[in-house]
């Protein structure tokens, strides 16, 4: 790997690397040398190819070449866009040019290389790319494809930039530029080459021969070379390399013993791959390709030890087997062919390891103890020429800062010696390591360590390099000190550029060479005379004299698309045909790629290419060609027209990847996690108003009709008595909702049963709907809200609600009346009567109090007022049983006034008579709390000094009421489900009244209690009334089919609205069933698109971003419920509202755009939480989770027919064309099964199905790699389908079979149920793999062995457990299930029946098994304890290490594989083994209500164990456990410096943030404490104290008074050191008093110097 290559400039000051003796402050200005001029100027006139040597700063001239056509990028317009292009032909140098260019200049700069995707880049990219940058900087190849894809113009290019220009011979990338587009366009950019050495072929190259070099390189660079012939300034800027020579002996012939006795092991078990292979019963081309590839590792892994045996020594040649077994060490082999491929390899690296250590000496380590002398060249452990490195790396010794490079051949000398050196005491001073390329070969290094070598190096914290040529090229340390040529150059280029190397004033170009080899002295004679003779040449080169030669390049046979530019030539078409195939679906058996065979005709050849069978054409034959080679790119190039024009290759010629048209999410946005319809996401919404509710009944003079519903309730207690109400609308409602029944909760276990019937229609004048209005004015706002506004404490006018206009109370969008019926024991709908009575009586009390004179403007100025009663009575006259009391508006008998409905003229509020308390009279002392008691003496004295009364009849006995209170959520039984009691919230407090304060209402108190029912009932008409305007839209009729309303409001409604149902099931049910549709639709409609492409159309079909689209087009969003049901702000018509949410959202409409400005990601902005307007944040996903519910509710309601009706409403394509179906069962017809017909028919038989159309089943049947046969065909198709078709058919059957279990778990059960691994279990035990037709030897190895684990299951109950089946069996049961669909004619009840018998038994939820990683982590939530996990990447393979931090010892699971997911999972598969051996096992138990509890409105950070629903078994001990955890506690005050001495020996001490003070802050700063150093979650203890007086509780800010209070303590277990208990402080309510125990723990940790609270600077990062 090369590292960025930098201009001399950077090499002679640090660290502005451009400055000339860091004398410009500013990096983008510097003086350029002399020389650098001149070139510059030069390259200004023409194009140029600058030689110069390694260090003169070339790259300096190109950045002010960069900067001259600066001017041309920049100013020019949009529609001629310009471009400078700068080539390097490395990542590395790519990224160090880029660097230097963007330090440098003022462009806009942008570095392109492959691992950004660009491979994956299309037309937009790249056009995004050119119009936002100036200078693109990237590799040749990514150019010359994006040239080749006409993603980028020739012509939009002004400059182009080779670096290390010389590589442009052959068939490089850089000539490919240059013949293909560069010479061919009529506009040619500029061209500045650079290199250090324009000739590049190995041998002598006399002047004439450079010349000619020099010329072929002017001619395709379309340039001429310039150099300076005045080299004594370039030698004052250029490194002084000292080039010397070290001789070393030639080997000394090792013993012919150890080489015998080596190759002999090699031939044995070269022999024993060959035997093996012959032994094989049958003969698989993958299986075949393997032994070969294993055979072929053999022997380059001999060769290489026999390399170094005779080149390095035996000490190098054991540390080489080592090397070698190491390379192997991380294979993952899955089957037992691969283990015994890989048990022979191993077996032959051992053997050699045991015959190179029984050569050496056991004390062979003391060869290195100091340093390896001349014995040990004697005894072979070391040659000659290791002998002599060594001997030049020890007078280094001495010296200062040291950075030497030494340059090999081969990748395992580096790695070797390295080994070697570091081993070596005497040069233990030096850190060693090695650098090699990144090709495919096992010895390499990744591109990330290759960088982080080179960077070490560049640092000085590698002081020896070992490399091999990659770095030649390019590299940039300005220390290095020492070049070593341990194996001598080949070429020119590569002596010219390793001696370049060597920056440093002084250093050392170290040549090794062999002593009297006249071979390699001559080699390296000629290299020498070949640079100087490059060196004259390029200096005497006349440009004036030597012109450039005309460019006549041969044509190039090549495809265009003319309306694109794209091109592919026959060169480029073999690697486009395999990228084509590249992306064709395949899996770990087959890799689809091309078959060539090539036909002889004479002295022609043609070729024949076999493509995949889910290609889309599988044979072409091209024409005759002169050689092999030529026929080959030939018929690719023949293929890609093919391919282009049937449309599998685009217009840009890549591989068609299906796009979507529609890609306009409403917005857009660059994160792709907080897109559309994802959780991150919130959106602002509106709600849609309810069209059955809006009335213009008001203002018609003669009155109007009504349809009317009577409302009956129905305890389950009996004598408890509702009145029946009646609901007049203007609008007929839908027969399902006005025949509802809704149950209603009260507290404990008293439910009352609402009903709703149908009751005709009502005609009603003017004057009784006045008066009903009345009823509504008074009755729900003396009951829910306010009847007067203002008061004296407030200094606002004290004022009657109904005194003004009354219209503004009244919207004519929410217009209903709900009137009170006359008492009746039948009924019968028919039979009723409003109870006008009490509506007149309530018209009477608004006439009342607009009358009386006590709410008089003089009251108002703080007047005392006398009440003026009906009666004049005596203040002596003495009260008895049968005596009259005098209210505000009437009188009435003693026993007629219980259980009266009255208003309080003095406060407005309503309440229910309880008793007549004779014994007490306004005189009476004044029961208030003690503060109140010494202000006010009596009941008298209290209502004049508070109120301004002064009472006419203060003898009068009190009057005990019962308080009106606020309505509450009654849909939701909260007790049955194990939850809080919301509903009965306080005790229903008594107040005591002097009679004339009221305001008698002639209404049975069971209208009162009844009308608390009224918000809860009326909200869930409300809702099923929305459900049904939602249907009418939908439209969906069928005289047969009707989809219920309630089953639609289901639909529409989440988990925070906290009811007994939400969408979750039938959003689980409507996504397969969506799922379904499109595959069957996409399978039909498009049958020459492979699996690959139909997944993508499916997955952009079903994604929730385009359902999100769908439903807000649709404006779906209106219809959703998607918060808890708030009684007090439920509002009749005619109720002024008391707890209003005034819109701050800035939108006037109801309706809210779908724009960006409502729109956010922020954790601040509440969801469910709705405005006066209905404006509500709503999570994005939420909506498509809705379009799926729908879809389920539809499909539970009417069937399939129903479902598709509803997509089709929405914009899905899914309707299934006859005509289509027909075509596929024809396609499948003309497939012969001749052969198989015998296969077929067994396989029939186990079925219990014949098919009709038997290719069908031989297509569902054949695996891709029956390619290798001939065969054009593979399951893949069909395995689409039936993957959705078994999907929707068990999802079905769960949803129909467990009705009573939590959505969540209803999802788990069909995760375990549609999988591959339980289909593949299905595939064996139903003898259904014996039928797979395929061509693979690991695959029949897989299955084999699967099959064994499978059946062998009686007898070891876990032997599947972390072992996954081959998937080639699980597609084998989708694909046959959907031959069987297609073969039924789409008939999901048939292939149900053949199915369900297969998939039997079917997992319940007793029975359901946990993924382990998932199951860990339950396990561990509910024990309260953390994972961490420690990844390790490999090369190809994933180390996952789990540790898991138990009270008192740490365990861990490991696991090892190519795939994250399943390392992890065999982690915890480990850990749970460990776990279930203490004792410590699972069970899962999570009730219906409990997730919908933690899914909206609870605290989810903060729950206590015992709500959680998780509950682990411990073993025996348990109860031992606790009691010692008890005895830990006891011992508290031993506790702190036993904590201290243990802390302080870590050193290191954490720290966290200052604790957030607000509800739920010290909780978490306390949980993440725990969490990062995995301790146990603490456990608390709350206390409630209830009190008959008020309890002060909280300090400063927080201090208060409250009746009662909590108090939490706090339990926290350090593992290895015990437990501190905390008690908290005295808090009014549960949670604020977990944070009170939660921060006096920290505090206390803090004490004790286990934590540190700072500021958030001083936290590490």
């Amino acid at each position: 790997m090369n590292t960025l290559k930098q201009s001399s400039d950077e090499e002679k000051s640090k660290p502005e690397p451009m400055l000339v003796d860091g004398d410009d402050p500013s990096p983008r200005q510097f003086t350029p040398r002399s020389y650098q001029t001149k070139v510059y100027q030069v390259a200004r006139r023409r194009n140029t190819i600058a030689v110069l040597e390694t260090g003169a700063g070339k790259t300096m001239i190109a950045i002010m070449l960069i900067k001259a056509f600066s001017e041309a990028v920049v100013q020019c317009s949009a529609d001629n866009k310009k471009l400078i292009v700068f080539l390097a032909p490395t990542v590395s140098l790519v990224n160090q040019q880029y660097e230097v260019i963007k330090i440098h200049t003022d462009l806009r700069v942008k570095e392109i290389y492959g691992a950004l995707g660009v491979d994956e880049w299309n037309a937009q990219c790249w056009e995004k790319e050119i119009k936002d940058y100036h200078v693109l900087v990237m590799t040749p190849q990514i150019f010359l494809d994006a040239l080749r894809n006409a993603f980028v113009s020739i012509k939009t290019v002004c400059l182009m930039i080779f670096d290390e220009c010389h590589r442009a011979a052959g068939n490089h990338s850089y000539g490919r530029i240059m013949k293909e587009f560069y010479h061919k366009s009529v506009y040619k950019p500029r061209i500045f080459g650079m290199t250090a050495s324009p000739v590049i072929r190995k041998g002598v190259s006399s002047r004439v021969d450079c010349e000619e070099q020099i010329s072929e390189l002017e001619t395709l660079l379309d340039s001429q070379i310039y150099t300076i012939d005045d080299r004594r300034e370039l030698e004052d800027f250029t490194p002084c390399t000292r080039e010397i020579y070290r001789l070393y002996d030639s080997a000394k012939s090792f013993s012919i013993d150890l080489k015998e006795s080596l190759e002999s092991l090699w031939s044995n078990y070269d022999a024993s791959f060959i035997k093996w292979q012959e032994s094989l019963a049958s003969h698989y081309k993958d299986t075949d390709d393997k032994l070969k590839t294993m055979r072929r590792r053999l022997s380059s892994d001999h060769e290489k030890i026999l390399y170094c045996l005779g080149n390095l020594g035996s000490l190098c040649a054991y540390e080489a087997v080592k090397v070698c077994l190491e390379n192997g060490r991380n294979a993952v082999e899955d089957c037992e062919f691969h283990k015994k491929s890989y048990s022979l390899w191993k077996s032959f690296l051992d053997g050699a390891l045991s015959i190179l250590g029984d050569f050496l000496p056991q004390g062979s380590g003391s060869v290195f103890r100091s340093e390896p002398d001349i014995e040990a060249v004697n005894m072979n452990y070391i040659s000659p020429k290791l002998y002599e490195l060594i001997q030049i790396l020890q007078l280094f010794r001495e010296g200062s800062q040291v950075l030497c490079l030494i340059f090999v051949d081969r990748i395992i000398t580096a790695k070797v010696i390295e080994r070697f050196v570091r081993k070596i005491t005497s040069l233990s001073q030096f850190s060693v390591s090695y650098l090699t390329g990144s090709s495919s070969s096992i010895d390499s290094l990744t591109p990330k360590m290759q960088k982080k070598t080179l960077e070490l190096f560049r640092t000085g914290k590698v002081n020896i390099l070992f490399a091999t040529d990659v770095v030649e090229e390019g590299i940039h340390v300005p220390n290095c000190s020492c070049v070593v040529r341990f194996d001598l150059p080949k070429t020119v280029r590569s002596y010219v550029q390793s001696r370049g190397r060597a920056r440093q004033s002084g250093s050392l170009f170290v040549m090794m060479l062999e002593r009297n080899n006249r071979k390699q002295r001559d080699q390296l004679y000629d290299i020498i005379r070949s640079e100087c003779s490059m060196t004259e040449a390029a200096i005497n080169r006349d440009p004036d004299v030597c012109t450039l030669r005309a460019c006549n390049f041969q044509e190039a046979d090549a495809y265009f698309v003319e309306s694109t530019g794209a091109s592919v030539t026959a060169d480029s078409s073999v690697s486009l045909v395999h990228r084509y195939c590249e992306k064709l679906p395949g899996d770990k058996y087959y890799i689809p790629k091309p078959f060539f065979q090539f036909l002889s005709s004479g002295d022609s050849y043609e070729c024949k290419l076999t493509l995949p069978p889910n290609a889309a054409f599988q044979t072409i034959i091209g024409p005759l060609s002169r050689n092999c080679h030529l026929s080959k790119q030939l018929v690719c190039l023949e293929a890609c027209k093919k391919l282009h024009q049937m449309g599998a290759l685009d217009d840009h010629l890549l591989p068609c990847i299906e796009a979507h048209a529609d890609t306009d999410f409403n917005v857009q946005t660059n994160d792709l996690a907080a897109g559309a319809g994802t959780t991150k996401r919130k959106e602002l919404h509106g709600a849609t108003k309810i069209r059955a509710l809006s009335g213009a009944w008001m203002d018609r003079p003669h009155g109007a009709t009504f349809y009317a519903y009577r409302i009956n309730f129905s305890c389950n207690i009996v004598g408890q008595l509702y009145s029946g109400f009646l609901l007049l609308t203007e609008s007929r409602l839908d027969d399902d909702v006005a025949n509802a029944k809704v149950d209603l909760y009260l507290l404990s276990n008293k439910m009352v049963k609402s009903s709703v019937f149908s009751c005709g229609e009502v005609s009603l004048d003017a004057n009784e709907i006045k008066r009903a209005m009345g009823f509504h004015e008074l009755f729900f706002n003396g009951l829910f809200g306010k009847l007067f506004q203002g008061s004296k404490a407030s200094g606002i006018r004290r004022e009657f609600l109904l005194q003004k206009d009354n219209r503004l109370l009244w919207d004519p969008s929410y217009l209903y009346l709900i009137l009170p019926l006359e008492s009746s024991n039948t009924e019968n709908p028919e039979s009723w009567s409003i109870n006008w009575k009490g509506i007149d009586s309530c018209v009477k009390v608004i006439e009342f109090l607009n009358k009386s004179s006590w709410l008089s403007a003089e009251h108002a100025k703080g007047s005392c007022m006398n009440l003026t009663t009906v009666g004049e009575i005596s203040n002596n006259r003495k009260w008895t049983d049968t005596d009259i009391i005098c209210l505000a508006n009437s009188s009435c008998s003693v026993t007629d006034l219980k259980n009266t409905v009255v208003v309080a003229i003095h406060t407005g509020r309503m309440y229910s008579v309880t008793d007549v308390l004779l014994n007490s009279s306004a005189d009476s002392p004044f029961d208030g709390n003690a503060d109140s008691r010494a202000t006010y003496n009596s009941f008298s004295d209290y209502f004049h000094k508070k109120y301004g009364i002064v009472l006419l009849h203060p003898g009068q006995p009190l009057l005990l009421l019962k308080q009106s209170h606020n309505a509450h959520n009654l849909l939701v039984d909260f007790n049955s489900a194990g939850g809080s009691k919301v509903v009965s919230g306080k005790p229903h407090s008594h107040v005591h009244m002097p009679p004339e304060l009221l305001v008698c209402i002639d209404m049975p108190i069971s209208v009162l209690k009844a009308s608390y029912l009224l918000p809860s009932l009326m909200h869930r008409l409300e809702s099923l009334m929305l459900a049904s305007q939602l249907r009418e839209e939908i439209a969906f009729n069928s005289s047969n089919v009707h989809i219920p309303s309630s089953l639609i409001l289901e639909a529409l409604t989440t988990l925070r609205c906290c009811e007994n149902f939400s969408l979750e099931r039938l959003e689980l049910l409507g996504d397969s069933v969506l799922k379904y549709a499109v595959s069957c639709h996409l399978f039909l409609e498009y049958p020459k698109k492979h699996e690959g492409q139909l997944s993508s159309k499916r997955s952009w079909a079903v994604c929730n971003a385009t359902l999100h689209k769908l439903g807000t087009d649709r404006k779906l969003q209106g219809y959703i419920r998607d918060e808890a049901f708030e009684p007090r702000r439920w509002v009749a018509p005619g109720q002024f509202c008391v707890h209003p949410v005034p819109c701050s959202h800035d939108v006037d409409t109801l309706e809210v755009p779908l724009n960006s400005r409502f729109q956010t990601t922020s954790e601040k902005v509440l969801v469910g939480k709705s405005c006066d307007k209905g404006h509500r944040w709503m999570v994005s996903k939420t909506l498509a989770d809705c379009v799926e519910a729908l879809i389920g509710a539809y499909y539970v309601g009417g069937g399939l027919m129903a479902a598709l009706h509803l997509m089709k409403w929405l914009g899905i394509e899914a309707d299934i064309r006859q005509s289509y179906l027909d075509e596929a069962i024809n396609r499948a017809s003309l497939l012969s099964y001749t052969t198989k017909a015998n296969e077929i028919r067994v396989l029939e038989t186990k079925m219990g199905y014949e098919f009709s159309v038997k290719g069908l089943l031989l297509e569902a049947i054949t695996h891709a790699t029956e390619q290798e046969s001939g065969v054009g065909y593979c399951y893949q198709r069909l395995e689409f389908l039936g993957d959705s078709v078994l999907d929707v058919l068990i999802t079905w059957y769960l949803y129909q079979t467990h009705t009573d279990i939590d959505p969540g778990e209803l999802t788990d059960l069909r995760s375990a149920s549609v999988n591959n691994e339980n289909f593949a279990q299905v595939a064996v035990r139903r003898n259904l793999h014996q039928h797979l037709q395929h061509c693979s030897g690991f695959l029949l190895s897989q299955i084999t062995e699967y099959a064994k684990l499978v059946l062998d299951e009686k007898n070891n109950p876990e032997p599947l457990q972390g072992r996954k089946g081959p998937k080639a069996l699980g597609d084998l049961v989708e694909s046959i299930a959907g031959a069987i669909l297609i073969d039924t004619k789409l008939n999901l009840n048939e292939v149900w029946r053949i199915f369900q018998p297969l998939l039997s038994p079917i997992v319940t939820p007793d029975k359901l098994e946990l993924a382990p990683l998932r199951e860990l982590n339950e396990l561990c939530d509910s024990l309260g304890y953390f994972i961490k996990e420690n990844c390790i990447s490999n090369q190809d393979l994933i180390h996952v290490e789990l540790r898991l931090q138990l009270k008192d010892v740490l365990i861990i699971g490991e696991g090892i594989d190519q795939n994250r997911k399943t390392a992890r999972g065999q982690a915890a598969l480990h850990l749970l083994k460990d776990l279930k051996g203490r004792g410590i096992t699972y069970v899962r138990c999570v009730s219906k209500r409990g997730k919908q509890e933690l899914a909206h409105g609870s605290d989810l950070s903060f729950l206590d164990s015992e709500d959680c629903g998780i509950h682990p078994i411990c073993g025996a001990d348990a109860s031992e456990h606790a009691s010692k955890k008890k005895q830990k506690t006891s011992h508290l005050p031993l506790l702190r410096s036993t904590v201290q001495s243990t802390w302080s020996s870590s050193g290191k001490t954490p720290v966290i943030n200052p604790v957030n003070t607000i509800k739920g802050g010290p909780r978490t700063s306390l949980y993440g404490l725990c969490k990062r150093l995995q301790w146990p979650m603490p456990t608390f203890h709350s206390i409630e104290r209830n009190s008959r007086s008020l309890v002060e509780v909280g300090q400063g800010s927080e201090k208060g008074q409250c009746f009662s209070n909590f108090v939490s303590k706090i339990l926290l277990h350090i593992p290895d050191i015990g437990v501190i208990e905390v008690t908290g402080e005295q808090r009014p309510d549960k949670k604020s008093s977990l944070d009170s125990a939660a921060h006096l723990m920290l505090a206390e940790l803090e004490n004790q110097g286990m934590l540190v609270i700072g500021c958030p600077q001083q936290l590490p990062h």
